[in-house]
């Protein structure tokens, strides 16, 4: 449906999307992959439903039913409390009053409908996810209510996050990594099912299509807006939503008719698991050494657990240290009682819950605003990555989802093969 090329940020080779591509074919390096687009100038198709609008810069051979999209607004009560005169908030999440419709509650779902969207109704196999718990629950909306097979790889820590207006359609199958694992223990899990060959993996923050499904919260602010934001702020697990954040302002920069700025990349870390955040600040392209064993005991405490990632994309050529490099961007940090208050100030002054995750990026803005970090006058784009589950709970009492089948860490690898097959036969 969209006309594009992909092109690898290492060695610049471009070339077709021909059966799921995630890697430069040349294999020379670590580097992301990226889309580029035959439409130069993004044209907004209201003709098209949800995030399907941007369908121009979304790399997709269909549409799905069911997507919501992005939602941007000028913030009067909030901007005025912190004093800034161009706040913006982009809403991702559940708040009809402001045409916001994504009933998952989270800016996954941007991601889900892109990726699935990219997905070929003829080719056959099951598509492979591991997830903290948002991100499965997008994918498993969007492909329970449009036929797609699928397998989520969870935490079952993490199953709270596992919710749904009805039971999933028998498509989508669950599988848990036993309880005190974390999300690095779902991508080792993943990663044995996807030895097999009717599985694939959809692909985390090299699949073109999840970055460039995220990067619609820019596209909804920068056609709000009228221009490039100076500042964008998120909390991130990964990272990937901020390269996406990055790419998607590289491309209005080349469309000549929202400004040539480079946004500065404002990203938070809820602490005490931080380890973006201490790469960065050791002025460190690489991660920096991780204990497994005192990673999952920082998760434990952390209020947004979304944002656990031990291994993001942040070393790779076009990843996450790119990205903070070339917009003169920082990686900030907010505490799980910093956070509180964010989501207490939101609700108050906004009329809308919102998410941990979302409420680490406010409490960073706002440490950021007391420190003089940002000019009152400056056009900020505050990235509300999940927001109205509260309400949305309370309307629709949604059912929690249960795992078909739950593996101990350093489960036997053929056994998980064998007994996830039997799932899908």
């Amino acid at each position: 449906m969209t006309s594009y090329q992909l092109e690898s940020a290492c060695c610049g080779a471009t070339f077709e999307d021909k059966r799921w591509e995630l890697d430069c074919p040349r294999k020379d390096g670590a580097a992301l992959i990226f889309a580029k687009y035959a439409k130069r100038q993004l044209e907004v198709r209201n003709d098209l439903p949800g995030i399907y609008k941007y369908a121009d810069w979304l790399p997709i051979c269909r549409t799905l039913e069911g997507s919501g999209a992005p939602v941007t607004y000028k913030s009067e009560a909030l901007g005025k409390h912190l004093g800034l005169t161009n706040l913006y908030v982009t809403f991702n999440g559940y708040w009809p009053e402001k045409g916001a419709f994504m009933k998952t509650g989270t800016f996954k779902e941007c991601e889900a409908y892109a990726v699935c969207a990219r997905t070929r109704e003829e080719d056959g196999r099951v598509m492979v996810v591991a997830s903290a718990g948002n991100t499965a629950r997008a994918f498993a909306r969007v492909c329970s209510e449009n036929h797609i097979p699928l397998l989520l790889c969870v935490p079952e820590d993490n199953l709270d996050a596992m919710w749904a207006d009805k039971p999933w359609n028998d498509c989508v199958k669950l599988v848990c990594t036993a309880a005190g694992s974390d999300y690095f223990d779902s991508i080792h899990l993943s990663n044995i099912v996807c030895e097999l060959d009717k599985f694939f993996p959809e692909g985390g923050a090299k699949n073109v299509a999840r970055r460039d499904g995220m990067g619609t919260t820019v596209l909804s602010a920068v056609t709000e807006i009228g221009r490039i934001p100076d500042y964008y702020f998120q909390a991130v697990g990964s990272g990937t939503g901020a390269i996406a954040a990055w790419e998607a302002n590289r491309r209005f920069v080349a469309d000549g008719r929202f400004g040539s700025n480079l946004m500065k990349l404002m990203v938070s870390q809820n602490v005490p698991f931080t380890p973006i955040y201490d790469a960065w600040k050791a002025g460190s392209r690489e991660m920096l050494p991780l204990d497994e064993h005192m990673a999952r005991e920082q998760v434990a405490r952390m209020c947004a657990k979304v944002l656990s990632n031990r291994k993001p994309p942040y070393s790779m050529t076009g990843g996450l240290f790119d990205a903070l490099t070339a917009t003169g961007g920082d990686v900030l940090l907010a505490t799980n009682e910093q956070a509180a208050e964010a989501q207490e100030l939101f609700v108050r002054l906004e009329g809308v819950d919102i998410e941990p995750a979302a409420a680490v990026a406010l409490a960073s803005l706002m440490q950021c605003v007391k420190e003089g970090r940002v000019e009152k006058d400056a056009v900020v784009m505050l990235n509300i990555t999940g927001g109205g589950i509260a309400r949305y709970r309370r309307e629709f009492n949604p059912v929690r989802q249960h795992p078909d089948l739950v593996f101990p860490v350093g489960a036997d690898p053929e056994e998980v093969k064998s007994r996830v097959l039997e799932l899908f036969k």
